[in-house]
């Protein structure tokens, strides 16, 4: 069973920067789309960005110009360059691969890892 394991979170005051790594326990060469997603007190999971397999990337509005996605296929490894944060980036951060169902819906295809906390103080 494919694990993914999340690293890299802290506390940090905010304007500052924090990078997180997704190791996964498999092979992510056949992955299309890979991404990082985070939920905050009170919140739904939310799609933070997400890199595909021919390196396209896409990011939620909120992070735009401050996040980075990349991914390492060799390594089986997916990591998210944070900077300038804000308050509002506080939450768990997880990744995970996601394919599309026959009805458009995202199907994530991994077990949830424990992740990792973020938390940016004003």
């Amino acid at each position: 069973q494919v694990q993914l394991v999340e690293s890299g979170g802290g506390t940090v005051q905010a304007g500052g920067s924090l990078r997180l790594s997704c190791a996964v326990s498999g092979s992510i060469f056949s992955i299309n789309v890979m991404g990082w997603y985070r939920q905050a007190p009170g919140k739904q999971r939310e799609l933070v960005a997400a890199v595909r397999s021919d390196e396209t990337t896409k990011y939620a509005d909120s992070v735009k110009g401050r996040f980075t996605i990349s991914r390492d296929n060799a390594k089986s490894m997916v990591t998210l360059q944070m900077n300038r944060l804000k308050p509002e980036d506080t939450g768990v951060y997880y990744c995970n691969a996601e394919v599309e169902g026959p009805r458009g819906e995202v199907w994530y295809v991994f077990d949830w890892g424990q992740g990792t906390q973020v938390t940016v103080s004003s």
